[in-house]
């Protein structure tokens, strides 16, 4: 029913805006990422084509096991005879699942761990909270690229733990999420152009960048409308995302991290790769708060403008997950 996954997204939002992420040992994600680093071991080998065979199979079988429990799960929920308990177990078990997909809650906690620290003039440990969201090495920052790390991270995560497993949501339902959900993950974890992973992360990297493409646009176009909405400058964030979108190493990271870069009059940093934004490496924490701002009302608006809009179309044509 359509309804249901309606609910299943509004109430996802909501579990995630309220009470946020559980402990690791009970949520979905850590133990996507507890499989890939037990799997992970298993490929290392001195042949490079064989590396990357164990590359594939670590997202195939991570998908094969997640997907499995997913779908077992809402075959033993239709099995419940009576409709309206039903329909009711569905939306709770729904909205549970979708939340763990999704982060906002702890997105703005990891930033304003990191905010915190440097209030404190403890760059050390900004460093040392930044290094838990970026891939980049934090050791030498100072404090404003610190700062430039977070934003960029809070930009970035927008689509990589919000609009993206919510998109593919609107497709494939819970299996949809779960799917973005493991292969993004894995980008995270071996993703990295590095001696260890170039072989055996390539392709989660390369599922990550072609499940981010149409996602990571969408959310920047939905930025620009979120700083209007905001009283930001939304004309100079659509004019950096068009003009910055492109500047990073990932085709994708570029268009939601110049959108807000735009928006809030400033310039990202990562050192030796790109600059994005017109305006000075010069950050306070409302810089960050703005930004945290910008994400959550992007996270309403994506629902708004792109995901209900997508199921109610999905299920008009009859959309075989949504039947």
């Amino acid at each position: 029913m359509i309804i249901e996954s309606i609910l299943i997204v509004f109430f996802a939002l909501v579990l995630d805006f309220t009470v946020g992420d559980p402990r690791n040992k009970f949520h979905p994600t850590a133990w996507i990422g507890s499989l890939i680093a037990k799997l992970t071991p298993h490929t290392k080998n001195s042949s490079e084509t064989l590396e990357k065979l164990g590359g594939i199979f670590i997202i195939l079988i991570s998908i094969g096991i997640i997907i499995s429990l997913v779908i077992f799960l809402e075959i033993g929920i239709n099995l419940i005879s009576i409709d309206y308990i039903y329909i009711i177990i569905s939306i709770i078990v729904g909205s549970v699942l979708l939340k763990s997909t999704i982060a906002i809650k702890g997105m703005e906690k990891h930033a304003i761990a990191v905010v915190t620290a440097l209030e404190q003039d403890n760059i050390s440990s900004a460093r040392d909270n930044l290094s838990m969201i970026v891939k980049r090495n934090t050791k030498n920052l100072d404090k404003n690229h610190v700062y430039s790390g977070v934003l960029e991270s809070i930009s970035e995560n927008t689509v990589d733990g919000i609009t993206g497993p919510l998109f593919y949501f609107a497709f494939f339902g819970l299996p949809g999420a779960f799917v973005y959900r493991v292969v993004n993950t894995a980008d995270s974890m071996i993703g990295y152009k590095t001696d260890i992973f170039k072989n055996i992360g390539w392709f989660g990297a390369k599922c990550d960048t072609i499940l981010n493409y149409i996602p990571s646009r969408l959310t920047g176009f939905i930025m620009v409308i979120s700083a209007m909405i905001l009283g930001n400058n939304w004309k100079k964030s659509f004019e950096i995302m068009i003009r910055d979108g492109k500047k990073t190493q990932s085709p994708n990271a570029g268009y939601p991290m110049a959108a807000i870069a735009g928006a809030l009059g400033t310039k990202f940093e990562k050192l030796d790769h790109y600059s994005l934004g017109d305006g000075n490496i010069s950050f306070t924490k409302d810089h960050v708060r703005s930004a945290i701002l910008i994400m959550k009302v992007t996270s309403i608006l994506f629902c708004g403008i792109v995901v209900v809009p997508l199921l109610l179309l999905l299920s008009y044509l009859g959309w075989w997950i949504h039947a």
